[in-house]
């Protein structure tokens, strides 16, 4: 069976990599560079399993820049292209999407297209209306950056947007190459499954900024946040998942998805979902004001990722924070292997370690690691548990 991928982003190509364990799949993306990557088995993004899955050339897999290409004779298309949330729009913008199902509809006539990439709710149905098509789903993913493959392999569920044969046929594909057995699956409605998508994320990042706030009231009584997160955390109810503190919930996802569904809370009575929303301002706030009451006079910035490891770093809080810095007046210079050194956002670019770390008076880390070990009275950072959860 032939399947296209539509997107060559972490979801794109975990999901082409799952898929071409047991089909033919083709991998359809604009980026000439990621296309030519993928068909010499190597992987664009940061992700170590799916590197290694890649690398082994066991897998059924081809990329291709060209359309034509990609969709003749595909029976399912899968669509992971980006959906930004646009202050603009005041919303996501859809236009990848719409442009991939409009295509697709027109070159594989006989193909189910599955929308992977997280959109507005509702607007699946809209869009088939729009089409006047039977033939597109809304099924959404969860999985972590930089462990996409692994969240695949284990899924903690699968959601498909249709309750109906064909939409556990989906489920079913998605569940052959998985390494996990009797995962739940639930069929909806496809407005419930963009709904189901929008809150789990909104939740997490909910959760994220109550640890971060938990934390942010602990530095300033002088309390240990260790101690009083171990303490809460024991209730079994609460349990110790995403309790570390941070300088913010941020990613891709997170805060994209927050925005948006906080934009279908127009015409509906809320709290939370603003205050979610508001919370990385806040702390982000916090982390700056905190940073400048040590006086430095040059404050270097550790890694522009939110995990540990990731060279990822849109809408990252750690880029909140710096830009606080500067419009402060503070010198910030910047260690982010692989970046170029070429300012960045206006902050000085230092690839040498040990020049970064004997140049900082301050340095700010949202993840510590083991290379900070030997200047640790000049590190600054809320990493009370020492990882990403």
């Amino acid at each position: 069976m032939k399947i296209t991928v539509v997107g060559a982003g972490h979801v794109g190509l975990a999901v082409a990599a799952l898929l071409a364990k047991r089909h033919e799949v083709v991998l359809l993306d604009i980026d000439a560079r990621r296309v030519e990557q993928v068909n010499t088995g190597q992987c664009p993004v940061g992700e170590p399993e799916l590197a290694a899955l890649m690398g082994a050339g066991s897998l059924r897999l081809n990329a291709t820049t060209d359309p034509a290409c990609a969709y003749a004779g595909a029976q399912w298309v899968m669509i992971a292209t980006p959906t930004d949330y646009t202050e603009g729009a005041n919303g996501f913008d859809t236009s990848s999407v719409e442009s991939v199902v409009a295509d697709a509809l027109a070159l594989a006539p006989e193909a189910v297209l599955v929308i992977r990439s997280t959109v507005p709710v509702g607007f699946t149905a809209r869009l088939a209306q729009r089409y006047k098509t039977d033939r597109l789903l809304f099924c959404p993913e969860f999985l972590r950056e930089g462990r996409a493959l692994h969240d695949l392999l284990h899924p903690s569920r699968v959601v498909v947007g249709e309750r109906s044969a064909r939409g556990q046929r989906l489920a079913d594909l998605l569940l052959e190459g998985a390494e996990q057995a009797n995962v739940p699956v639930l069929l909806t409605e496809s407005a419930e499954a963009e709904a189901i998508k929008l809150f789990a994320n909104t939740y997490l990042a909910m959760r994220v900024a109550f640890f971060n706030e938990l934390d942010t009231f602990a530095a300033t009584r002088g309390l240990s946040a260790q101690q009083v997160i171990e303490g809460v955390c024991l209730d079994p109810r609460i349990g110790t998942h995403y309790r570390n503190p941070s300088f913010g919930y941020g990613g891709y996802c997170l805060p994209k998805d927050t925005q948006q569904l906080l934009r279908h809370y127009d015409d509906v009575p809320q709290q939370l979902i603003h205050a979610t929303v508001q919370a990385n301002a806040t702390r982000q706030d916090f982390i700056a004001r905190s940073i400048l009451a040590r006086n430095p006079r040059v404050v270097g910035i550790y890694g522009l990722g939110m995990k540990a490891g990731s060279a990822n770093f849109r809408s990252s809080s750690v880029l909140g924070v710096m830009h606080r810095l500067l419009n402060a007046g503070i010198q910030v210079t910047v260690h982010e292997p692989g970046l170029p050194v070429a300012p960045f956002h206006g902050a000085r670019v230092e690839p040498d370690l040990a020049a970064f770390k004997a140049e900082a008076d301050v340095i700010v880390a949202n993840r510590l690691s083991a290379p900070l070990d030997d200047v640790k009275d000049k590190v600054y950072s809320r990493d009370v548990f020492g990882g990403d959860a």
